[in-house]
């Protein structure tokens, strides 16, 4: 695994090939346990501008997706050892997408097959890669309880880094909180959609790492009293949430903690498809933090691999290695 870094960068020296120490290799040894969604994503791409209420031609993909997956998937890509905790149909459509899964390098140990459907996201796309409307129809993540994480405590004790998309429960998440904090092990929970924000908004988030809001979830996130962002942030802050990272789409993003705050802009993307940017994002944040890069080179990180990911059609960027990602991100955030 190799981390290259840029001469005359303030942000760390992201671009340097380090000589690894036993220390940071037996941290490189600890996965990142990723526990949310898998679906079958099929995507739905408009050639036209989409109409109301009439036919519209589209061209469609199928691909393997879910929030909590496709950062796991991205994150084996890059060499980054991923454990998956999610769950599966057992159909056909649940095989495929496990044997897409295992394909990457991601493990499945701790993950449930259940007999009930795969869960699919459907999606609509308009011609400049935006989202025109969105369909789920989950998994049984209920079936991720506190007692079946519990069962797991040696496997998850273990993880350098627990990443939840919120689509799983807000018992599930106090108790991963919980255990985290106990164990010092950083976690990050990526909102994934209004929906999800608002069912954890009732969530203890105190001692929790990061949370990964955009412009549309962060007010899920926060009760009514809270109407401007700065109170938002403040108030998600003073919950006990150590970094609230703000993602604004073309705008970039900016990572608040208590006593600052970090912008960084999002580079120019030719934009051929939103779907999985965030994903991506948060994919490339853990990368960096996981080699133990600062928070700039960190959402440089994030970003590049997120812009990658809106040129290609589909959530994740398969012609990245780690080495080629590093290589954009000196391209993109020249000195």
């Amino acid at each position: 695994m190799t981390l290259v870094s840029k001469k005359n960068d303030p942000g760390s020296g992201l671009y340097r090939r380090p000589t690894i120490s036993l220390i940071t290799f037996v941290t490189m040894s600890k996965p990142v346990i990723c526990i949310g969604a898998a679906l079958v994503d099929e995507l739905f791409h408009a050639r036209e501008k989409m109409m109301m209420h009439t036919t519209n031609e589209v061209s469609s993909t199928r691909t393997a997706g879910g929030v909590a997956r496709n950062i796991a998937h991205q994150l084996s890509l890059l060499d980054i050892p991923v454990q998956l905790i999610s769950v599966f149909g057992n159909d056909v459509d649940g095989d495929w997408l496990k044997k897409e899964c295992t394909d990457t390098g991601m493990l499945l140990d701790a993950s449930i097959t259940a007999p009930v459907p795969t869960g699919k996201y459907t999606a609509i796309i308009n011609t400049d890669g935006s989202m025109f409307t969105a369909l789920l129809t989950n998994a049984a993540l209920h079936l991720i309880t506190p007692d079946y994480l519990q069962e797991k405590e040696a496997l998850l004790a273990n993880a350098a880094y627990v990443l939840v998309d919120a689509n799983i429960s807000v018992e599930s998440i106090n108790w991963l909180i919980n255990f985290t904090n106990l164990n010092k092990i950083r976690m990050i929970i990526e909102p994934c959609s209004v929906p999800p924000a608002k069912k954890i908004a009732t969530a203890n988030f105190n001692g929790l790492y990061l949370i990964t809001p955009n412009e549309d979830e962060l007010p899920a996130l926060c009760s009514d009293a809270a109407t401007t962002t700065e109170e938002q942030i403040k108030e998600l802050l003073d919950r006990g949430i150590q970094y609230i990272w703000l993602h604004q789409g073309v705008d970039g993003s900016a990572l608040y903690k208590k006593t600052e705050t970090l912008k960084l802009n999002a580079p120019n993307a030719n934009v051929v498809d939103c779907t999985g940017a965030g994903d991506g994002s948060v994919s490339g944040f853990i990368l960096s933090k996981y080699f133990g890069k600062d928070n700039l080179n960190s959402l440089r990180t994030a970003h590049t691999l997120s812009a990658e990911i809106l040129q290609v059609k589909g959530a994740i960027a398969t012609h990245l290695n780690q080495e080629k990602l590093l290589q954009q991100v000196s391209k993109y955030y020249e000195e």
